[in-house]
């Protein structure tokens, strides 16, 4: 008996769903569009004029992971990458190469890593480097770097000069 009564009440639920539904479609009522930000419209206005040049700059996208090499509108390399996890997010901007360093010791709260290969500078202390201690890329796992396999590290550095153009967005 009481099978019965509940099947007639998630009925009669369903019916009131999609009555909702439908009044929320006759109204009119859409989602709110997302607008983009300042500071998206600023990264995707210097990717199109970067696309638009013979210069050669680096894209990394935050959401599939990947790193693109760019000689103008022409993709030259492709690799998986790491970048940060979300309690050290890698930031999104334009920046430029500053420094390149063959070998270099990063430190910071919870790390102290020797010898880390193929190291480019792009702010501060956040750098495209070289990762001998893991091979889990295409996962969030960095403090904030941008870890690449080692031999794809090296063949970025030998491409990429200091003031090399680097992208990085969601």
């Amino acid at each position: 008996m009481k099978s019965i009564r509940f099947t007639n009440w998630v009925r009669r639920f369903g019916t009131l769903l999609a009555g909702v539904a439908l009044a929320i479609t006759a109204f009119g009522f859409e989602t709110p569009i997302a607008h983009p930000t300042p500071h998206t419209e600023q990264i995707a206005n210097k990717m199109v004029a970067l696309q638009n040049t013979n210069q050669r700059w680096i894209e990394i996208n935050l959401s599939n992971q990947r790193l693109i090499a760019w000689e103008g509108g022409n993709q030259v390399y492709a690799v998986i990458v790491s970048t940060g996890k979300s309690a050290t997010p890698t930031r999104t901007g334009v920046f430029n190469i500053q420094t390149k360093l063959r070998r270099d010791r990063m430190r910071g709260p919870g790390y102290d890593v020797s010898n880390v290969p193929y190291t480019m500078y792009y702010q501060g202390g956040y750098a495209i480097h070289g990762a001998y201690w893991h091979n889990n890329f295409g996962t969030r796992m960095s403090h904030g770097c941008v870890n690449v396999a080692v031999d794809h590290a090296e063949w970025l550095y030998n491409w990429a000069s200091v003031g090399t153009p680097v992208v990085i967005h969601q």
